[in-house]
């Protein structure tokens, strides 16, 4: 049928109604009887459309199926008074449902046409394990995250709203029975060097054990979960024994976990973290089979990142504020520490991007190409005439690996905070890779 004019977008959508609407029917309720959140049944709708058809056993299809006739109602209530798509009419239901929510299927990243695996992003963020195991031709069937920004960067990039908490048995039961690998980048706050450690003693540290009643009730064949370094010696390593045993109890074999630096494996950026896979037992795979990414040998340097285009005014520090970072530094290195903003040489590494403190005040760089150096925000002072600015988040994101397409839709603060959580690409994909080649090599998944 000919294209529409009046094409609805779920994204629009839920950016400008989410917080205000709610959708009410039978369709709507959960298994206890309570009105499922606006945003967990878009999770709903997204997944069913981009995984209806394929070989998946959902098992929330006939909710779905009903909620989006309750959602197309909706929407064709709302459209009342305006022109509507008088061409789409003598269409079944089922097309004219996916024509009013084409967005879903027309986003940067969809999954393969004919997918080698199926897998689960767990803690999914802006979905940095995604885009590593998509690369690789796996197809994500589930998608859990409850930081709500984080949720509309991942369904503009790839279709999906993620579900939300997976601690709740509701979440749990979302995921379908069968898929192949188990990803995780699961929170590490409570294993940060930076933190106060508290490790399982914290709420945020036990959610570890959601990913493991996960594994012990779906026995995928494999699994990759990440995290801060700090992991490997908190508690003086007995977190991370904590851990290890319980993959085992759970039915596991762990090739000994490995801290990598995404420096070596394609991104300007000097970032480690610990790596921790594993593969089911009855698969008969050792822990020798496997084997971590060798570094490469090449490594870019923060010019090969940086924005081709002079910045807006609005990144440039105020001369204020650069002052106060200097006292600031001056200050930690009189005590002893080492404290302080940093500045970025041209052809040097980045330091880690992270997510509140000095997280983009560690990652400064010098950069004289932007000449009007009018203030465009409340700032106090003028802006600093040393060429001193902060990473832009599109900067942050090539740091992280993400390509240039990928949709950067929140604000600053937002986008800063997403990137600086998020995984480094390469260095999951070059780790997922070797996964996949030994699950391979034992006739598990064929690449």
């Amino acid at each position: 049928m000919p294209k529409p004019t009046n094409e609805f977008s779920l994204f629009d959508f839920c950016k400008k109604q989410a917080g205000r609407i709610e959708i009410y029917g039978k369709e709507t309720l959960d298994e206890e009887g309570n009105a499922v959140p606006f945003t967990e049944q878009a999770a709903l709708i997204t997944h069913y459309l981009q995984l209806d058809g394929k070989d998946v056993d959902l098992p929330y299809r006939r909710q779905a199926k009903e909620m989006l006739n309750l959602w197309y109602e909706f929407i064709r209530g709302e459209k009342n008074g305006k022109q509507f798509c008088e061409d789409a009419v003598s269409e079944s239901n089922d097309a004219l449902q996916r024509y009013l929510f084409s967005d879903v299927l027309n986003v940067p990243f969809p999954g393969p046409r004919q997918a080698k695996f199926k897998f689960i992003d767990l803690f999914a963020g802006i979905g940095g394990f995604r885009m590593a195991f998509q690369n690789l031709g796996g197809e994500c069937i589930f998608s859990s995250e409850w930081d709500e920004q984080a949720k509309r960067t991942y369904y503009a990039n790839y279709g999906d709203v993620p579900f939300g908490d997976i601690t709740k048995e509701s979440t749990k039961n979302k995921i379908p029975k069968d898929f192949d690998i188990l990803c995780a980048g699961f929170p590490c706050q409570a294993f940060s060097l930076a933190g106060k450690r508290r490790g399982f003693a914290e709420t945020r540290g036990t959610l570890f054990f959601d990913v493991a009643e996960i594994l012990r009730r779906h026995q995928p064949k494999a699994f990759f979960l990440e995290n801060v370094k700090g992991l490997a010696i908190h508690d003086k390593g007995r977190t991370l024994e904590t851990i290890l045993n319980t993959l085992d109890e759970v039915g596991y074999i762990v090739p000994d976990p490995q801290i990598l630096n995404a420096m070596y494996f394609g991104v300007p950026q000097h970032r480690e973290r610990i790596y921790i896979v594993g593969f089911r037992k009855d698969l008969g795979i050792k822990k020798e089979d496997f084997a971590y990414p060798q570094r490469q040998k090449d490594i870019p340097c923060w010019l090969d990142v940086r924005e081709e285009n002079a910045v807006p005014a609005k990144y440039y520090l105020s001369e204020t504020y650069v002052e106060t970072l200097r006292r600031h530094r001056a200050r930690h290195e009189a005590a002893g520490h080492g404290f302080g903003y940093k500045i970025i040489d041209d052809n040097a590494v980045a330091n880690a991007i992270v997510c509140g403190g000095m997280g983009r005040e560690g990652n400064l760089v010098l950069d004289f190409r932007q000449t009007n150096l009018t203030p465009t925000t409340n700032i106090k002072g003028e802006i600093n005439k040393e060429g001193i600015r902060k990473m832009t988040p599109r900067e942050w994101a090539r740091l992280q690996g993400f390509p240039d397409n990928f949709k950067i839709v929140v604000a600053d603060a937002s986008a800063y905070k997403q990137f600086g959580n998020s995984v480094a690409v390469p260095a999951i994909q070059a780790t997922a890779e070797q996964l996949l080649k030994t699950l391979d090599k034992h006739g598990v998944i064929r690449q």
